[in-house]
């Protein structure tokens, strides 16, 4: 069965149209498409980080409120777009994998880049948790991590364990992850619930 989904999501602030398909990493003889505008360069580069390296195709675009006063400052509406974006590619996540059954369940993933060196660990297990790292380069980032981990009901952890540049650092984390996901969303040829509590 397919494992894709789309959404829109509209707030005051954002309009984001996601449509994912989960079963496209090299070998699967389904293309990979990524088409990611977010307006915020280099938020567009981390979920097309994501996608390569999860074996996903995405398609995510998302168009901000440009009206900008003494209370909505461009600094809100980039804050709006990071959590906005996360929400919805974490609920189309959870809608595209459908019922937690014949996959790996748990998934690991280290990725360096350069002198940066992140470790991703996650659980899709319908017990929504989001633990780090908050020396990433902006509070923006971790946020992204958790936003994503609430919405799609996973239990995550994120951890750079060096590095000194802050893009370096943030791409690493992304793709740490995308390794993690990757690895936990992968069929296991069964069909069980992987839980000894037979429910997720």
């Amino acid at each position: 069965m397919a494992r894709q989904a789309s959404i829109s999501r509209t707030t005051n602030e954002t309009q984001i149209e996601v449509s994912i398909n989960l079963d496209c990493a090299p070998g699967s003889n389904t293309k990979q498409t990524i088409d990611v505008s977010t307006g915020i360069g280099f938020l567009d580069h981390m979920y097309t980080a994501l996608a390569k390296h999860s074996g996903m195709s995405l398609t995510l675009k998302c168009k901000g409120d440009l009206w900008i006063d003494d209370h909505h400052t461009a600094d809100k509406l980039t804050y709006s777009i990071l959590q906005d974006t996360a929400i919805a590619l974490g609920t189309v996540f959870k809608d595209a994998l459908g019922e937690v059954r014949g996959i790996r369940r748990y998934g690991t993933g280290y990725a360096p880049l350069d002198e940066a060196l992140s470790r991703a660990v996650i659980d899709i297990c319908s017990r929504p948790y989001c633990r780090e790292d908050r020396d990433l380069s902006t509070e923006m980032i971790p946020h992204i991590f958790y936003s994503f981990a609430i919405a799609s009901g996973c239990t995550l952890h994120v951890d750079v364990l060096r590095g000194e540049n802050d893009h370096h650092k943030a791409e690493s984390a992304f793709k740490a992850l995308a390794l993690a996901i990757r690895q936990a969303i992968e069929r296991t040829g069964g069909d069980d619930i992987p839980s000894t509590k037979g429910v997720l």
